[in-house]
């Protein structure tokens, strides 16, 4: 695919690639196209992980594209189907997704970061959430940083806006791994490709479970899962796959998963 958002995909791995110069910057036309991007994704039986990541070497994303809000796009407006960014309010995103943050990632830039499940940052990576300084709300990482990161710290970034470079963001736990720049993409591909060889069912049911469990207290997500209460925990312990793993350990062999 050209323009705004690139996308290859070799195997079942799908690498999404930011590319709005000077900046990387999403205006609404282009998280709409994310959004039928990552659903398209999520439908596909024959894909099982996506890599995002930002064109060049300055630039993630810097979140919204305040050019394009200047010229009329409103900040309300019609984000498309996962809301800004394509993900992060995509229902039922059962798949994992690596982010390979390979510059700036500030704003909803870095929602869209935390809205993977494995971030990866070349060395010169640098992290923000700036919005207080123009006057707005942060208004998906005021919900989600506060749980991934010390609250003390989440706090800091969002009323004061200040930056962390990458040997921060790793301290606080919401970067993975830290890479030179021209390994980053090696890494990424490394890591989908081992996640590709896992068990899909597994890791939708991983996904479910954990977004339950982010607002529920332990014991109520674990009875919903001890019920088979999860769409994904209920086709897993009733798949192929389930008995698969089992006939594996037992035969002492490599696993192959079918998804089903």
């Amino acid at each position: 695919m050209t323009g705004p958002i690139l996308t290859r995909r070799e195997g079942a791995i799908l690498e999404v690639t930011i590319d709005r110069p000077k900046a990387n910057a999403i205006d609404l036309k282009t998280s709409r196209v994310m959004g039928e991007i990552f659903r398209d994704f999520r439908d596909d039986p024959e894909l099982r992980v996506a890599i995002i990541t930002g064109a060049g070497e300055k630039f993630f994303c810097p979140g919204w594209d305040l050019k394009a809000a200047a010229e009329g796009d409103p900040v309300d407006g019609d984000y498309g189907v996962g809301g800004f960014g394509g993900m992060q309010e995509l229902r039922d995103l059962n798949k994992p997704i690596i982010a390979a943050v390979n510059g700036i990632c500030c704003g909803g830039g870095l929602e869209i970061a935390l809205s993977t499940d494995i971030i990866l940052a070349a060395e010169h990576a640098s992290f923000a959430l700036p919005e207080i300084r123009s006057g707005t709300l942060a208004d998906a990482a005021s919900i989600k940083l506060p749980k991934r990161i010390p609250y003390h710290i989440a706090m800091d970034m969002l009323l004061t806006g200040r930056w962390l470079d990458v040997v921060e963001a790793n301290r606080w736990g919401f970067v993975n791994e830290i890479l030179p720049a021209g390994r980053l993409m090696d890494r990424a591909w490394e890591l989908a490709r081992l996640l590709e060889s896992g068990p899909p069912l597994v890791y939708a049911a991983i996904k479910e479970v954990v977004r339950d469990a982010e607002g529920r207290d332990f014991q109520t997500t674990m009875n919903k899962v001890t019920r088979r209460q999860f769409r994904t925990v209920d086709v897993l312990y009733s798949s192929e796959d389930q008995l698969e793993g089992a006939r594996a350990f037992a035969e002492k062999r490599d696993p192959v998963w079918k998804g089903r």
